[in-house]
């Protein structure tokens, strides 16, 4: 039996709209760690590796709660499949909120532990959110559709990720001062995600029809499944870890000397660049453009993006169109790239992957302007990774495709890995008297994950028989 959807209805835009807010939630919730990182290292007086355990409590509880999902599937069958995708929503939203609920005590006693500790609950219930979420958008149209789908949920999970900076940086820099800075934020969000969870039960979503399953089921066999995971920690434990670095990069006198405060709203260009990215993605990969029609709807796009940044930039009182003009040249590039790439997944992969490695290199390499423009262009060729490799990696799998998606987001566990590996790095080397060369040499850590992203991309995703992608 098929998984996909044999035709385009209808009845995917409502649940689309329902699953694109999902995204954009937790898109935001996830960014705010970034923001967390310098006001908590502030705060406590931490070192970079200590500061860091802010990213492995969030996604360390996305490897943890995903193993105990694919254990029970294992031995049980797919619990998504016996409790509804609905349910699964709605239970990922209810823990996420106690997660974010969990802040208001641990302000109040002001011991680091239980901001650790609410961190990684929060980061339980949006590791059912990503178990759920993410294959529902991808089945419940045709398979062919499935890239372009997932990549505009994934828009939405980047202009949450755009607006956390703005917003976020704002509340904890500026409005609120001291524990209040985490308590009051955190509580409105926790009040926002019950809302949310309240929404969806009483949406109609339709549920995928179920494949024929075994109770015992086996995804790790699938040859693209297993490099698919490797793929993910690669992707995740890059884009977290330069991301929770670009405050501090920026803050660095050989680079620009920025305050947390202005830092900031480059942090939100860094995420912005994978909006405008993911946006343009459900464009290039789409079977609905073709010829003129694709570089017409294409150039649209960008502009709509560029303009989104700049007006977001205006109201929040951030960056100004003297300082946003690159980016304007950065997203025609990506158009560029895409147009070269095509439209196979495994191909576009590869690619991007390989021009967010040189970016990389030149923001180990340089400093100043050329730095900065480097680094937050790397978010602009972050876009479209998550949302291919999900989908080359669970191509095919059928039964196991529940299964398939634990796995995958177990291995969110980079984001909890690598920035922490790399803030151990900074630290030794800062102990060597390398100042902030340091932190330019780290950044060899993320630079190897796109070595394998592009691997996977050019190779590695495809199927055990060999297939063209």
């Amino acid at each position: 039996m098929s998984y996909h959807n044999s035709s385009p209805s209808p009845s995917i835009a409502k649940p689309m709209a329902v699953l694109t807010t999902l995204f954009f939630m937790w898109g935001f919730m996830t960014v705010m760690n970034d923001i967390l990182i310098p006001h908590l290292k502030a705060v406590f007086t931490l070192g970079w590796w200590q500061s860091m355990l802010v990213q492995f409590c969030f996604f360390g509880a996305y490897f943890l709660g995903s193993l105990g999902y694919y254990l029970y599937s294992s031995r049980n069958g797919d619990p998504i499949q016996q409790i509804g995708y609905k349910r699964a929503l709605i239970s990922g939203l209810l823990l996420s909120a106690v997660g974010s609920a969990l802040f208001v005590p641990a302000t109040y006693v002001h011991i680091y532990g239980l901001y650790l500790a609410a961190l990684f609950v929060l980061g339980l219930g949006f590791t059912l959110l990503q178990i759920a979420a993410n294959p529902f958008v991808a089945i419940i149209g045709t398979a062919e559709g499935a890239s372009s789908r997932l990549n505009l949920a994934q828009g939405f999970n980047s202009l949450g990720t755009t607006l956390a900076p703005l917003i976020g940086g704002t509340l904890i820099f500026d409005l609120f001062k001291g524990d209040a800075a985490v308590r009051w934020p955190y509580a409105f969000f926790a009040l926002l995600l019950v809302f949310q969870a309240v929404w969806v039960y009483f949406t109609a979503l339709p549920e995928p029809p179920h494949a024929a399953t075994e109770a015992r089921q086996n995804a790790l066999r699938h040859r693209q499944l297993r490099n698919g995971m490797g793929a993910i920690f690669c992707y995740v434990g890059a884009e977290v870890a330069i991301g929770s670095l670009i405050i501090g990069f920026l803050g660095m006198k050989g680079v620009l000397g920025l305050s947390h405060s202005d830092a900031k709203n480059y942090l939100s260009l860094y995420w912005g660049g994978a909006m405008c990215g993911r946006f343009l993605g459900a464009v290039a990969l789409s079977d609905r453009f073709s010829g003129i029609q694709r570089y017409g709807m294409l150039a649209l796009v960008g502009a709509a993006m560029f303009a989104l940044l700049w007006l977001v930039n205006r109201l929040s009182g951030g960056l100004n169109l003297q300082h946003l003009w690159p980016l304007a040249v950065l997203i025609a590039a990506n158009m560029a790239v895409f147009i070269f790439a095509g439209r196979k997944p495994g191909r576009v992969t590869g690619i991007f992957a390989c021009a967010a490695g040189a970016l990389l290199l030149i923001t180990m390499s340089t400093g100043g302007a050329v730095a900065l423009w480097a680094i937050l262009a790397i978010g602009l060729f972050n876009s479209i990774l998550w949302s291919n490799i999900f989908t080359l990696s669970i191509d095919g799998l059928k039964g196991d495709t529940g299964q398939g998606s634990s796995l995958l987001v177990m291995m969110i566990l980079g984001g909890a890995l690598i920035p922490l590996a790399q803030g151990l790095l900074i630290d030794g080397l800062q102990s060597q008297s390398m100042g902030d060369a340091a932190m330019h040499i780290s950044f060899v850590l993320p630079l190897l994950c796109y070595v394998y992203l592009a691997w996977f991309g050019f190779a590695g995703s495809r199927k055990a028989l060999g297939m063209e992608r």
